[in-house]
């Protein structure tokens, strides 16, 4: 008898997760033991309910679909393959599956989700689906800009994130020199949550602890090419927290 894989859905659009269920009633071995609208209370029922399969709605009221794997990669201890799914156009999703993950487009095709349940299956058959550390160890993660546009990024590609109080949004600063703004609900526990490098050093500062050279007067000395920077004070609220995490690394 084939294994029951368990099941939920994060979408906060009830029309959605209807067909998505729906869809999912063609295969025996799906057992849906759960749904969300939001990304805190998908949160708190995959705590609870140890799924086997995610199926995670890119964008959610609260936060990124992504936000929602950050927050569960230090709570993770089964394996728990994850499908984004959104309502961007096809181009953009082929772009999405490039950065290597598992992607399906609103409203769901009944042959696309056999070919991803497909693939499911056989990595099953042969061990290959790796937990959510895993995942984010070997993959680069999503985040959203102010326009609604999506952006992969590898830790290494940021020196730092600064929010910007007059637009009420935090920013990345890229090793291309280049600034690339983040929608506007995204929290500093959010970003932290992306990478374990990732350390808040003052209510408006996080920096990649892999770039910091020394702090001199409370000022981080970054490597290049984030070597020129000269805004980067350590507060006395965050100072503690960084100097552990420094020797961690």
């Amino acid at each position: 008898m084939e294994q029951l894989i368990r099941t939920v859905i994060i979408d906060d659009e009830e029309s959605a997760i209807d067909n998505l269920c729906f869809e999912l009633r063609r295969y025996a071995n799906i057992t849906v033991k759960g749904t969300a609208r939001t990304g805190v209370m998908g949160v708190k029922l995959i705590e609870k309910v140890k799924p086997d399969l995610l199926f995670l709605d890119v964008e959610l009221p609260d936060m990124s679909g992504m936000d929602v794997v950050a927050k569960l990669r230090d709570h993770i201890s089964w394996n728990m393959r994850v499908i984004f799914y959104t309502a961007y156009n096809k181009y953009v999703i082929e772009a999405l599956r490039s950065a290597a993950f598992d992607f399906l487009q609103k409203p769901i095709d009944s042959n696309e989700l056999q070919t991803i349940m497909s693939r499911l299956c056989e990595q099953g058959r042969s061990g290959d689906v790796g937990n959510i550390n895993a995942l984010f160890a070997e993959r680069p993660f999503m985040v959203v800009t102010p326009t609604g546009d999506l952006r992969f990024l590898h830790s290494s590609e940021i020196g730092f994130f600064r929010y910007l109080s007059n637009r009420k949004i935090w920013e990345a600063a890229l090793a291309d020199g280049t600034f690339l703004p983040l929608r506007r609900n995204t929290t500093a526990e959010q970003l932290c949550a992306y990478d374990s490098s990732f350390v808040q050093i003052h209510q408006s500062f996080i920096i990649n602890m892999h770039y910091l050279m020394m702090v001199q007067d409370n000022r981080c000395i970054m490597y290049p090419p984030f070597n020129t920077v000269d805004e980067l004070m350590v507060s006395k609220k965050y100072k503690k927290q960084m100097v552990e995490r420094f020797y961690q690394l």
